[in-house]
């Protein structure tokens, strides 16, 4: 049996927050994360925020947003930073782990980029795997996961709450 959750929250920075606030509290437990959790900053104003991941547990922040202009409405992801950061966390799953994190199964993963191959060997090694992800690419992602995948509540105590279920066995 996959350990395969996803969430999604609906606010505006509001899930990057939660799995970054996740991350620390597994880690607090002693438990071995992998993946990443995005820090947004450059949010005070009504623009666009700059959109960094902090590769897991400890590894480098890498800017993964582009600055297109203000009146730019494409999407705003570089695609050599997210290639960077995807070899980043392929380095660090060398090493044992009990979870991996993703911030946002989007777009690239969908089309089965990104973060995908990865999700999909840790979710193989028998790391529990949470991803945070929005309506649009949920039923990808409950593909992705051949059906196994559990939908959790955006809250913190819902989270652990499912690892801990996962886990108890």
């Amino acid at each position: 049996m996959l350990k395969i959750a996803y969430t999604m929250a609906h606010g505006r920075g509001e899930l990057d927050l939660l799995l970054a606030d996740l991350a620390q509290r597994l880690e607090a437990r002693g438990l071995r994360t992998r993946g990443i959790v995005q820090i947004n900053s450059g949010c005070e104003t009504d623009q666009k925020c700059d959109m960094d991941v902090q590769v897991l547990p400890d590894g480098p922040m890498i800017r993964i947003s582009q600055f297109l202009g203000k009146e730019a409405r494409g999407c705003r992801l570089d695609p050599n930073a997210m290639a960077a950061a995807v070899a980043e966390v392929e380095r660090s799953m060398a090493t044992s782990y009990d979870v991996f994190l993703l911030n946002k199964f989007g777009k690239q993963e969908a089309e089965g980029r990104g973060f995908r191959d990865l999700l999909a060997e840790a979710a193989a090694s028998g790391a529990t795997v949470i991803a945070g992800t929005n309506p649009l690419n949920a039923p990808v992602f409950e593909e992705f996961s051949d059906g196994e995948a559990s939908c959790v509540a955006p809250d913190i105590d819902a989270l652990l709450a499912w690892y801990d279920k996962v886990n108890a066995a």
